[in-house]
């Protein structure tokens, strides 16, 4: 979504920023008293009321029907994310307890991941979905068939994220370790740092010259090198802290909360709704924005992650409109920074 250019004038927008902060803080609607004790506008309260009257008019704000107060809007929140938040800075312990669980981890892709979305969802309090890499993008780094005994061969394909795809395959009887070793540096000569969905099989034709008196094992390698760099639509959906939303007042209703957690068992909607996320920086959805109408009470904000500056996956937060996106709009960018350093030390030597 852009940025809103309507102008509201100064004081509209103090009024809006205090009453969208109190709300944030509070999960309170916001009368026009409290702005004017809380934030030294220096504003009546009479005057701050017929300003939020207008703010409504507009659409930036709502009246409950139980309460005098106010609450933010949609569109209120949209204003409030494009022009009127500071980004607030991590903690120094934030940082640190980010880089210190990367430096300490292990390298298995997997686990890192899985550690994104927990790191993420301690630190922000809400919920954390974390996409695996996308495999189209992965790089093959190394293919190799290694004997497992006189009758079969393991096919296992390295890529440049650590992640082992393998195939069991079939061996004619004379075939030795030499031979495999033989085939195995034409695969690699085929396909060395190529992705997963560039791969073709088509330059296999080149090892079939090499096998002519082997065809069985031609086609039974065409088959188990198929099979491992099939890749699939949907990459792997990692959860951290899937019940933080109840820690929110408004989310206690029991049909609501059944409602969330059955979305996040949707692991095909959650990797649809985070791949469709833009491929830079950090992006901010605000309810009524969101395509999935089950997330309409919910703001989402994303970022991507890279090895070498290539785009391999995407990590999001969930939360309640009246999220604290100051901070978690620094999380996001700082995460998405660190994860994106980490991996490209982890896997480009």
């Amino acid at each position: 979504m852009g940025v809103i250019s309507v102008d509201l004038g100064e004081r509209k927008l103090q009024i809006l920023q205090a009453i969208i902060e109190d709300y944030i803080t509070t999960g309170e609607p916001v009368g026009s008293r409290t702005i004017a004790k809380k934030y030294g506008i220096g504003i009546s309260p009479a005057t701050i009321r017929n300003e939020m009257s207008d703010l409504e008019e507009m659409g930036y704000l709502e009246q409950p029907h139980t309460s005098a107060g106010r609450i933010p809007s949609d569109k209120g929140y949209r204003l409030y994310v494009d022009r009127l938040l500071k980004a607030e800075r991590l903690s120094i312990s934030e940082a640190n307890y980010i880089k210190d669980i990367y430096d300490n981890k292990t390298r298995h892709i997997e686990q890192i991941i899985f550690q994104t979305s927990k790191i993420l969802s301690d630190i922000t309090n809400y919920t954390a979905v974390v996409l695996g890499p996308k495999l189209s993008r992965v790089l093959v780094k190394h293919i190799q068939l290694v004997p497992i005994d006189n009758h079969f061969a393991l096919l296992m394909v390295v890529t440049n994220t650590g992640i082992v795809r393998d195939a069991m395959i079939t061996i004619p009887p004379g075939v030795g370790v030499e031979y495999l070793t033989r085939i195995s540096n034409l695969l690699n000569h085929l396909y060395r740092d190529k992705s997963l969905g560039e791969i073709s099989l088509v330059p296999l034709i080149e090892v079939r010259d090499e096998m002519i008196q082997n065809r069985e094992f031609f086609n039974s390698l065409v088959d188990a090198l198929t099979e491992s760099i099939d890749i699939g639509e949907v990459s792997e959906v990692y959860l951290g802290g899937t019940t933080n939303i109840f820690n929110y007042p408004e989310y206690h209703d029991i049909i609501k909360a059944k409602e969330f957690l059955d979305l996040m068992e949707q692991k095909e909607l959650l990797y649809k709704l985070l791949a469709k996320s833009p491929d830079k920086g950090v992006s901010v959805t605000i309810g009524e924005e969101n395509q999935c109408a089950e997330l309409r009470d919910y703001s989402i904000i994303t970022a991507t992650y890279n090895i070498n500056g290539k785009t391999m996956g995407t990590m999001g937060i969930i939360g309640p409109t009246r999220m604290e996106y100051s901070k978690t709009i620094s999380v996001m960018d700082f995460m998405g920074k660190t994860l994106s350093n980490y991996l490209t030390r982890l896997f480009s030597s």
